[in-house]
């Protein structure tokens, strides 16, 4: 088979040894790589419909993979008023203001992307809104995307005047003394009151929105990522996008499993297995154990100093490890988010008991795992639980002297071992990394400079959270490439460049080893390759 893509000058770098490869030039075919060699030998093999492109020196890494992101949710939930850049109360006012003059009488007004930092300590609730929220039925989703601000016109198109009770243990309508809703709505079940009443677009327009983030995804070099949702019409818009040729990612897709889903529910999942097409496939089943530090709705061995994060998100924690067995002894790789201690040591304890009771050998994950206490560590490795972390959450929404909101929550001792990155990769756990995009950014070099610097990305001369937990360059390399592959059973044709392998590369400017942490995001992505085949291409080539 001739070679439909020939990169010649390259310098194709190793995540295992951190090494340059002595070749210098690869071919591909299938969607493989096909041959390794210098520039002449390599070059012999092309004809005329193979795309030769001289990289001029360029770095070739394996394809850099999110190993945690949700691309159709994503897509929709980042369109309308950005609130990520705001500081303070005021800025939001403000915005909010400035996008109120645009919208037309009646219409929704929906923004994103909100840092509880900008309320300094005061209750998250949509009472320093009110005059400029007057009659206008607005949705503020907070930046974890786990809770959201819903203005007085919005709870009363929705019908909410008072608590509620919810399967999710940790779902809840926020309510003052009197029993008035104070605006904030904690967990999807609470979100999804006000949600399903708001304006939706359209189907096509949904699509669009995915394929359009899905092709600046690919543009910042991204080759795959682990979708960790297949909520509404993703998996349908995957298809779409594939069989038209338009999908430009390569996606692992697992399917939430709740709170009260019953034995017909994960039988439908454990079947759900395996579906998909030629770029993407259902594989694993994703779980929450708790919600997050932020919104005081995450799992912690002891309260927060609000008195709060004291419950799981299943209302009974034994149902939750009754699920993973089942999963386990169906083969079914699970992903569970688990962001406080509590959280993190009872997951642990379900897939230790799962592989006391047999069955295959299946790679669990752990997702988040903000804070945790040191006898919890060395069990990833013992249990050969991967651990998946966002680096940049804790360079973006937290601060070194903890005085941000996630880490006074916390108090000291817990916010001094927050993502914990250097003593899980230490402790011999598979460490994968992710931006858990639309939370935080998706481009990966800014996501492997987090993992090394742990500065805030708005102005990188303020002081690190826990530097001593930071990553070396090597190291965050492979949490995009050999250890992803890895976590989703794939090391034998993913994660590095090798005959025989996927031909999914990313092309970059520079030596990721070499260039300052700081520096990285800024590093020109020249040419993303899937499959055999360029999905993003600089002009420059």
């Amino acid at each position: 088979m001739r070679p439909s893509l020939i990169l010649l000058s390259a310098r194709l770098l190793d995540p295992v040894t951190g090494r340059f490869l002595p070749q210098t030039a690869l071919a591909a075919a299938g969607g493989r790589v096909t041959a390794l060699g210098d520039d002449p030998t390599v070059r012999v093999l092309a004809d005329a419909s193979t795309t030769v492109i001289d990289l001029k020196g360029a770095v070739v890494t394996p394809g850099l993979v999110d190993g945690h992101l949700h691309p159709a949710s994503g897509a929709e939930l980042t369109h309308g008023l950005d609130l990520s850049g705001c500081t303070d109360v005021e800025q939001v006012r403000e915005a909010l203001a400035r996008a109120v003059r645009d919208l037309d009488r009646g219409a929704w007004l929906h923004g994103w992307g909100l840092d509880p930092n900008v309320f300094a300590g005061h209750p998250v609730e949509t009472a320093p809104f009110d005059t400029v929220l007057d009659g206008v039925p607005a949705i503020l989703l907070l930046f974890d995307a786990h809770s959201m601000l819903a203005s007085r016109r919005a709870l009363e198109l929705a019908g909410i005047d008072g608590p509620r009770t919810f399967d999710q243990a940790t779902a809840e309508v926020v309510c003052d003394a009197a029993g008035r809703p104070t605006g904030l709505l904690l967990e999807d079940a609470a979100c999804e009151l006000v949600e399903r009443i708001a304006p939706r677009p359209t189907r096509e327009e949904r699509r669009e929105r995915l394929a359009t983030a899905l092709r600046a995804m690919a543009a910042a070099g991204l080759t795959g990522g682990h979708a960790m949702d297949a909520n509404g019409d993703s998996l349908a818009f995957y298809a779409e996008l594939d069989a038209a040729g338009r999908l430009p990612l390569r996606l692992r897709v697992a399917p939430w499993c709740q709170p009260g889903t019953g034995a017909d529910g994960v039988r439908a999942l454990i079947e759900q297995q395996g579906t998909g097409g030629r770029l993407w496939r259902t594989a694993g089943v994703k779980l929450f154990m708790d919600g997050t530090i932020d919104n005081g709705t995450a799992w912690l061995e002891r309260p927060d100093c609000h008195g709060e994060s004291r419950h799981a998100f299943w209302p009974d924690p034994e149902e939750y490890t009754r699920v993973i067995g089942e999963l386990h002894r169906a083969g079914v790789p699970t992903a569970t988010h688990a962001i406080g201690d509590a959280a993190v040591r009872h997951a642990l304890d379900a897939v230790e008991k799962a592989r006391a009771g047999g069955g295959p050998e299946v790679r669990h994950r752990i997702e988040h795992i903000e804070t945790v206490p040191d006898d919890t560590l060395s069990r990833f490795s013992r249990l050969g639980v991967t651990a998946s972390m966002q680096p940049t959450h804790c360079c973006d929404f937290t601060r070194a002297d903890h005085t941000d909101n996630w880490s006074r929550r916390l108090g000291e001792e817990r916010a001094s071992r927050a993502w914990r990155c250097r003593d899980l990769y230490d402790s011999g756990a598979v460490v994968v990394l992710g931006s858990d995009w639309p939370i935080a950014p998706y481009p990966p070099l800014g996501v492997m400079a987090g993992a090394r610097h742990r500065r805030p990305t708005r102005d990188l001369t303020r002081a690190p959270h826990g530097p001593e937990q930071a990553l070396t360059a090597l190291e965050a390399l492979q949490g995009m490439t050999v250890n992803a592959a890895h976590a989703a059973g794939e090391e034998h044709e993913a994660g590095r460049i090798a005959v025989g392998h996927r031909a999914d590369l990313t092309v970059l400017a520079a030596d990721p080893l070499t260039t300052a942490a700081t520096e990285l995001p800024d590093v020109p992505v020249l040419l993303t390759v899937l499959d055999g085949r360029p999905t993003h291409r600089d002009a420059s080539l």
